[in-house]
């Protein structure tokens, strides 16, 4: 793919994605996402117009070349929701782009993404949730490492944390203080409270992983001593769900969707579950949690009771 883009395109994409980095804040993810759909578009521009060319065709782009882009992704199998999310890429580079060349990019941003079903999360049960905890706990023959993963899952049910921001921590933060400051995405800062359980599970990797956990170094660690894949927690849930009989949609960050709804189900406050969370909008809160519109009612009555009078 990489060989198809022209040196102009690419550095353009380069220079948009460290824009992003350094303007934005966009996280290391996001920008490997961005930089994988992006790349994808220009290389299939390239071939649209038969040659290795500069920025010209990106000018000129009509709408045509467009629908022909997205009739080739559909033709290769790319699902509805995953070329929207393309499409939004696309688009976001070349708002950068036009402001930076100066030309028109209604062509591009006129773009209709396709349409598709969005999946709300599907968080655990309350029982389900410590069950995989405690499933979990059993599966390793190493003591530490099951205590590690242990501790890694309670972080993301105890605390909301997602998977990138738990295995963030470093040994300085152990043992865990009462509240955590947490850089989530955007690079933007939250404050979340520690549970007791989490502390203890935390402390009990500790006391058992074999390796000295430097202050500066990553608190989880995999069996060779270096920073613990996402992948191997992920496996461990899949392990769990499918000894306890649950969905697919049992993963890590389901756990982290159980964290809101059970919060909110228990009387939280909306806003604040938001500020715990780290989300930018309250609606995307609202669609993390399984608590139905009458549920949220209920809430709301406690929260704001009438007036007798």
């Amino acid at each position: 793919m990489a060989g198809l883009i022209s040196p102009a395109a690419r550095d353009s994409l380069e220079g948009w994605l460290a824009h992003l980095a350094a303007i934005d804040g966009v996280a290391a993810n996001t920008l490997e996402a961005y930089r994988r759909d992006v790349a994808g578009f220009l290389a299939f521009i390239a071939t649209h117009f038969g040659q290795q060319t500069g920025l010209a065709p990106l000018r000129g782009l009509k709408p045509a070349d467009m629908r022909a882009w997205m009739a080739h992704e559909r033709g290769r199998g790319v699902q509805a929701r995953s070329l929207a999310r393309q499409v939004s890429a696309v688009k976001t580079y070349f708002r950068w782009l036009s402001e930076r060349d100066g030309f028109d990019p209604t062509a591009v941003l006129a773009t209709r993404s396709p349409k598709f079903q969005k999946k709300l999360p599907r968080p655990l049960a309350r029982d389900a949730a410590k069950a995989v905890i405690a499933t979990i706990e059993t599966q390793s023959l190493t003591d530490w490492v099951a205590a590690r993963d242990v501790a890694v899952v309670t972080l993301l049910y105890g605390c909301g944390l997602r998977i990138s921001e738990a295995l963030s921590l470093r040994g300085a933060d152990a043992p865990m203080p009462r509240v955590l400051r947490i850089r989530g995405k955007g690079d933007k800062e939250r404050v979340v409270p520690v549970l007791d359980a989490a502390c203890a599970a935390v402390d009990r990797y500790t006391a058992l992983a074999p390796f000295d956990l430097e202050d500066s170094a990553p608190l989880f660690r995999g069996v060779r001593g270096g920073a613990l894949s996402p992948r191997l927690i992920a496996k461990a849930m899949e392990n769990a769900r499918h000894q306890l009989g649950l969905p697919a949609t049992a993963t890590p960050h389901a756990m982290r969707h159980s964290f809101a709804t059970h919060l909110l189900e228990a009387g939280g406050d909306l806003r604040a579950i938001q500020e715990l969370l780290g989300h930018a909008s309250l609606s995307t809160t609202q669609a993390y949690t399984a608590v139905d519109t009458a549920q949220l009612m209920e809430v709301y009555a406690r929260a704001h009771p009438r007036g007798s009078g």
